[in-house]
């Protein structure tokens, strides 16, 4: 029996709280942004066309928010990271704008793509397409060869970006596993940037190690996509590149947090609390040999992870999945002007906000216009109410989506493992809830519920399970011990 993937996330999307079509109004403003045409405008805005940038993200991506420059100076490497001006087509409290700000974030399925943006914006005049002139926030900072951030600044920009690649491709090259693809082989002073940001993003990742950010190897569940039809599921794990501008984004977001913060203005910030879970991560860390302080440790937890890693680099995946789900998800929060910073715990920062994806996440767009403002030193564009407001919208939204994104995935392992029943695996505890204990097989990486056996098992357990069903319809895909 056929399965409609397509129709069931759209159904989805609705059942969550998302309205995944645009309004007459929406369609009416983008014919108006079809119809401009590019020019470098005023108001301190440089142009930095002829710099070398370039973008890493996904093969299929087209939204690009991003691209990145590099070059060696006196006392480090400097780094300049341009971000998509999305503000300069979507103004404040326009219909696309106010579409944006209820659904809050692009969400992603096998089957579909729900963009917060029209396509016409987030993969057309808004995305940093190659060999397109765009306007930019640019993040500059100048990294010492420790990692530090020595100076910073913000401003606007033109880029255009020279070369579109991927993680699949750039990440085994830096690793030294791979040739260099086509595209990069052929140009010589794109392999040296490359090396230079990777050289900075390595110097940036180390220094955030020393003051205790958490190292998670993440494995990622990909359906195999053939016409529409789940031909299989593969895992994706994070390589050199992803790591690359997972460093970079992440430093931006702090530059952009210190810059409004000493600005005077309230932002929204991204924050992971301490962990909900953190005497079961103790309990967890003992099983291992590891004594943790009784009290939330970023430091003390990331030695554990950084010793386990090479203890048991084989099994270090199912360990990070097992702390990410005891550590809770992340929330938006307001953080007035003169409030005490509430910090990020996996990434061991007190200033943080989310900036580098104003195409796909709401929160990023609202930052974007708050240090817009504050380089033209214009007023807030939103009083503390509005950023609550947002933040907690954002939040709401973010969870909804992870939901969406989590039953549409077991959708699709659930068509894909249907003819596997009985087949045994190696998996970890995920959750144990009153709804159920749930578990992740490690290879391919799907979850599902634990039907029998589930006693006496928490978060963090290695145990072996068979398939015994699985539903489509319902995303549900049934283990027993």
């Amino acid at each position: 029996m056929s399965f409609d993937l397509r129709a069931s996330a759209r159904e989805e999307m609705i059942r969550e709280g998302f309205d995944p079509d645009f309004s007459p109004s929406v369609e009416e403003q983008i014919k108006t942004i079809r119809t401009r045409s590019f020019t470098v405008a005023g108001n301190g805005v440089r142009d930095l066309r002829d710099r070398l940038w370039s973008s890493i993200d996904n093969q299929t991506s087209h939204d690009l928010d991003q691209v990145e420059f590099a070059e060696r100076v006196d006392g480090g490497i400097r780094v300049l990271i341009g971000i998509a001006d999305v503000d300069s087509e979507v103004p404040i409290r326009s219909p696309i704008d106010q579409h944006a700000a209820s659904q809050t974030t692009t969400v992603y399925t096998p089957a579909r793509i729900f963009p917060m943006l029209p396509l016409a914006l987030s993969n057309g005049t808004t995305s940093l397409s190659p060999d397109s002139d765009r306007l930019a926030v640019v993040v500059e900072m100048l990294v010492a060869n420790d990692g530090s951030i020595l100076s910073s600044d913000v401003y606007r920009a033109a880029v255009r970006n020279r070369f579109q690649l991927v993680y699949d491709a750039i990440g085994p090259w830096l690793e030294g596993k791979a040739a260099p693809p086509p595209n990069v082989a052929a140009a010589t002073e794109l392999q040296a940037q490359l090396k230079l940001q990777d050289e900075a993003a390595c110097n940036l990742r180390e220094q955030r190690h020393r003051l205790g950010a958490l190292d998670f190897d993440r494995i990622e569940a990909q359906p195999i996509m053939d016409d529409g039809e789940v031909r299989g599921i593969a895992a994706r794990h994070a390589n050199r590149a992803t790591n690359l501008i997972e460093d970079f984004m992440i430093a931006a977001n702090e530059v952009m947090a210190q810059r409004l913060t000493h600005a005077g203005l309230s932002i929204v910030r991204r924050v992971v609390k301490t962990p909900r879970r953190w005497p079961r991560i103790v309990q967890l860390a003992a099983s291992y040999g590891m004594n943790l302080p009784a009290e939330p440790d970023s430091s003390a937890l990331a030695a554990f992870l950084n010793r386990q890693k090479l203890i048991d680099e084989l099994h270090y995946a199912d360990l990070s999945l097992a702390l990410v789900k005891l550590m809770g998800p992340g929330e938006y929060v307001l953080s007035r002007a003169g409030d005490p910073p509430q910090g990020h715990f996996a990434l061991a920062a007190h200033d943080y906000t989310h900036s580098t994806a104003p195409n796909r996440r709401f929160a990023d767009l609202v930052t974007q216009r708050l240090i817009k403002a504050e380089l033209t030193k214009q007023p807030a564009p939103y009083f503390d109410g509005e950023l609550d407001q947002i933040a907690r919208n954002c939040t709401l939204k973010e969870d909804a989506a992870r939901k969406v994104e989590r039953t549409m995935g077991k959708r699709a392992a659930a068509l894909a493992f249907r003819n596997r029943k009985g087949q045994s695996f190696n998996a970890v505890i995920t959750g144990v809830s009153a709804k159920g204990v749930f578990v992740r097989v490690l290879n391919p990486p799907i979850e599902g519920r634990l039907m029998h056996g589930e006693r006496e098992v928490d978060v963090g357990d290695k145990i072996r399970v068979t398939l015994l069903n699985t539903d489509p319809q319902r995303g549900y895909i049934d283990f027993e011990r």
